[in-house]
């Protein structure tokens, strides 16, 4: 299976204390009314569901989204952004009018979203989720529109917001159609790198966060997609 805005926390339970893990969460209420179809259907997610352990107990909760906001996404990442050690839930979100954004979820609901692309059917295409720099700091990093600007865009989580701190031109992950997302991040040596994709899906590109810039190199072709795994295992 593949699929809130600020404020729309529906359906929830009292809220949990700061020390309630996250251990799963999935999307759930398939729906047609957005009908965008970037991921190879035209079915995309109304709810999220999530499973939070507190002491001995575990329980299930649900964020519902307004009618004109979807879960447009392979499936939700659960990622430590806050540096606390427990991890929150990263999603793409889309405004039906407005278009994607990358949002982030604790237990208690929606911590903040990068703003949305500004037109409906523009969509992202997650990367990764890692301090990038070594800096201390949690960025998160997604291709903007991968099929039209690929735009390689990354934010820096620091004290409950995002900061956009660099992007770069000529870079995809994705193609329409396609209910999978190509590449990744991946650290080699203590090097962390964004894999990414030529436009032309022909080359394959490492590229890092330095002083807030971001540096790509070609690191070979993409031959059969099987490259794109070894490169995501170090093996080049």
């Amino acid at each position: 299976m593949r699929r809130a805005a600020l404020g729309f926390l529906v359906g929830v339970a009292l809220a949990a204390p700061a020390w309630a893990e996250i251990t799963a969460a999935q999307f759930v209420d398939p729906t047609g009314r957005y009908g965008h179809g970037v991921l190879g259907d035209a079915i995309e997610y109304g709810a999220l569901e999530y499973t939070v352990q507190e002491g001995g107990k575990t329980r299930r909760l649900r964020i519902t989204l307004p009618q004109d906001h979807v879960f447009e996404d392979i499936a939700p990442r659960l990622a430590d952004v806050d540096g606390d050690g427990l991890p929150e839930i990263i999603v793409v979100e889309t405004d039906m009018r407005q278009g994607a954004a990358l949002a982030i979820y604790g237990v208690n609901g929606k911590i903040t979203e990068t703003p949305h692309i500004g037109q409906s059917n523009r969509w992202l295409a997650p990367v990764g989720v890692a301090d990038l720099d070594g800096d201390g700091a949690v960025e998160l990093s997604y291709v903007d529109r991968p099929h039209l600007a690929r735009v390689l865009t990354v934010w820096r989580f620091q004290d409950g917001a995002l900061e956009k701190v660099a992007t770069q031109t000529g870079h995809t992950n994705h193609s329409i159609g396609q209910d999978y997302i190509t590449g990744g991040v991946r650290t080699c040596g203590g090097v962390v790198e964004m894999i990414t994709l030529s436009p032309d899906w022909s080359r394959i590109y490492a590229t890092r966060l330095i002083d807030d810039a971001l540096e790509r190199r070609d690191i070979g072709p993409n031959e059969k997609g099987a490259s794109v795994e070894r490169a995501l295992d170090c093996n080049f």
